[in-house]
């Protein structure tokens, strides 16, 4: 498939209703209302096809971008050119998928998330949390976990919204995973804040601090 027919494949699966309630939930214009899931199962039938997936990524249409996620070759960039579509991410959702498909899948990621967690670039230090999350729930090496305590307690009340999502991923991570920490780390999630009115569906577990790293800790035994 080219660029343009994947756009206009794109289109004619789009929902105005969804586009403009996506928009008023802070998503950009360009983007056609899309169901995750058709998505999904348009990337099945492509697989993978890297030189289409950088030529959607440069469109900057949500699901154009979202589509590239799933269909990249994360080997296949330079650290460097991951940078790049990093930065020019369009919105969370996007982010999303590009940190847990290509992100985290790219053999230079702990590079990248060195350089990241200094970053003032809203969607550099997105990513650079959420592998800093992973590596505490994967029990990385190298990594003071009191010390980045230290830093979300300080940093996680004045960060950007994209950049608190992955922060407070990893506040929980540490409660989750560390026993002799998880009392300060509940009592950060208190004093911020954070996420304590957020709605979830039914059977679901609020990213609140305080709520879900004890469900998390129950649920894992």
């Amino acid at each position: 498939m080219t660029v343009k027919e994947v756009l206009a494949k794109l289109k004619s699966l789009g929902d105005e209703a969804r586009r403009q309630h996506n928009i008023k939930a802070g998503a950009p214009e360009n983007h056609f209302g899309v169901p995750l899931g058709d998505i999904r199962g348009i990337a099945k039938k492509i697989k993978t096809d890297h030189e289409l997936g950088l030529e959607l990524w440069k469109t900057a249409n949500v699901e154009a971008q979202l589509l590239a996620t799933l269909i990249l070759k994360p080997k296949s960039l330079s650290a460097d050119e991951l940078d790049a579509m990093t930065r020019s991410t369009t919105c969370a959702q996007v982010a999303e998928w590009l940190n847990a498909y290509v992100v985290a899948q790219h053999p230079e990621k702990e590079a990248l998330r060195g350089r990241w967690m200094k970053d003032k670039d809203r969607w550099a230090a997105r990513a650079g949390w959420h592998l800093t999350a992973g590596g505490v729930n994967k029990g990385l090496e190298g990594l003071d976990l009191a010390a980045l305590l230290d830093r979300i307690e300080g940093e996680m009340p004045k960060a950007q919204p994209e950049v608190q999502w992955t922060m407070n991923n990893t506040l929980i991570a540490i409660g989750v995973k560390d026993a002799g920490l998880r009392k300060r780390a509940i009592a950060i999630g208190e004093k911020i804040g954070l996420y304590k009115d957020w709605p979830v569906s039914k059977g679901c577990i609020i990213p609140y601090v305080p709520v879900c790293v004890p469900a998390l800790v129950k649920r894992q035994g």
